[in-house]
């Protein structure tokens, strides 16, 4: 059965529009709360939010619903994603609800969940709720409704176990860094993290409006944190997107790291304390300079179809610990159950301590594939699958790339396009060889 409402993250759109409307919103919590009461008979769920100006109508609707449905509710405030999932747990709740839509600007809006263990639910689970979507609602009478209270502390909370996951012997002082929390749910929790860890700390986008989320600052827009660092003269810049999943580091040169690197920055480190580290899993997109460099140290590599739930279960089936993506979802699943940007900023960090060595040091040996990436838009009707000299061209730029390079072409899942990246040692080779293909798709 497919999903007609659930996508790779939750349920996600722009606000006040189907489905993200307070009406459609209502209706989906009691469906999960439905669903929670088949296995318990007094459900609690937590809700964290993002800094959106439309967090306020969805939480509202989401209480309704859970209440109607006779599940009582823990309000956590604005929290990021990775707090709501570890509160969840902490906290031994039924269920974690995200209002968030992640790194999009602030008109999108959208709702996610947690087990209670912290971790993404399965698809069966949501296809369970869809169903329920589909039925009558049952209203609960009015002396078995749901309650709903405010857990006051939630940010401290979270704010402790992130610092948990540094080693006790290391600390942060003598490091000046800048944070930016994207105007998101980080705000007012990431500068405090840092602080609390010794460092002088330079705080940037941390002044949500309802407005601003994920504009012109954040993971998604690193150049606010690059000139930020420069300005300050700072030894770390850490940018998180809007609900702190996400995460891109920058150093003391204004360099800019992306997920691939800091990826294999985590590996390594745990290699150099002689921890056992067997494989990793990227994405079909994860350099392959990465991939290289990992099995020259005996560590295998596995590639996830892109998303982080996806690499995630390549992480389970294979009992790994380390995972992620370029765009920063990093996965330390001995330190979290999810994404975590500010855990995996503390990992990099630490090794940047422990070890005495900037991150340039730490990722000498490892110099990114040049990569070329170009959209693609199909014909109405187009079989491009079917096509006989898309399948010989890509025969040949296989046969030229060999063991130095890749060619991946994969379909947007939200456009009629065709997307074409290939990746070589050499940039030119790169160009050409995603031109040639390009060009006999459009042809």
């Amino acid at each position: 059965m497919s999903r007609k409402y659930f996508g790779t993250d939750g349920i996600r759109g722009t606000v006040g529009q189907a489905p993200i409307t307070p009406d459609f919103v209502l209706r989906l919590a009691h469906a999960v709360g439905r669903v929670l009461k088949k296995s318990e008979a007094r459900p609690t769920v937590l809700i964290g939010k993002d800094t959106r100006i439309s967090g306020y109508m969805l939480e509202s609707a989401l209480e309704s619903g859970f209440n109607s449905a006779g599940v009582d509710v823990v309000l956590l405030g604005p929290l990021p994603t990775p707090g709501v999932a570890y509160l969840t747990r902490a906290q031994r709740a039924s269920l974690g609800v995200v209002i968030s839509a992640s790194h999009n600007p602030f008109a999108d809006n959208g709702i996610k969940f947690f087990s209670a263990q912290g971790s993404k639910l399965s698809d069966a689970w949501e296809i369970a709720v869809e169903a329920a979507l589909d039925e009558a609602p049952v209203w609960a009478d009015s002396a078995s409704l749901g309650k709903t209270r405010r857990l006051e502390d939630a940010a401290g909370r979270y704010i402790e176990f992130c610092k948990s996951t540094f080693s006790n012997d290391l600390t942060l002082k003598g490091m000046k860094i800048v944070v930016d929390a994207a105007h998101g749910a980080a705000y007012h929790i990431a500068p405090k993290v840092f602080h609390e860890l010794g460092a002088e700390v330079v705080a940037i986008g941390c002044s949500p409006d309802g407005l601003n989320i994920n504009h012109e600052v954040g993971a998604t827009h690193p150049q606010a944190l690059m000139a930020a660092v420069k300005a300050h003269k700072a030894d770390f810049g850490i940018a998180l997107d809007g609900d702190a999943d996400r995460l891109q580091l920058v150093d003391a040169d204004g360099r800019l790291y992306n997920g691939d690197e800091l990826l294999y920055l985590m590996a390594d480190d745990r290699l150099g304390r002689d921890e056992h580290v067997p494989g990793v899993v990227g994405t079909l997109m994860t350099n392959m300079a990465v991939e290289v460099a990992l099995k020259a140290r005996g560590v295998q590599f596995v590639r996830a179809k892109v998303g982080d739930r996806y690499v995630l279960e390549e992480l389970d089936k294979h009992k790994w610990l380390l995972g992620g993506e370029g765009s920063g979802h990093l996965l330390a699943l001995d330190k979290h159950t999810t994404g975590d940007g500010l855990i995996s900023a503390l990992q990099v960090l630490q090794a940047c301590v422990r070890s005495g060595k900037s991150m340039a040091e730490l990722l000498a040996s490892v110099t990114l594939f040049p990569q070329t990436l170009i959209n693609v838009r199909l014909k109405p009707g187009q079989d491009w699958k079917a096509s006989v000299n898309l399948a010989s061209e890509t025969q040949a730029v296989e046969a030229e790339l060999g063991a130095t390079g890749r060619l991946l072409i994969r379909a947007s899942g939200t456009e009629p396009l065709l997307r074409v990246m290939v990746e070589a040692r050499d940039a030119g080779q790169a160009r050409a060889c995603a031109q040639r293909i390009a060009d006999t798709i459009s042809a």
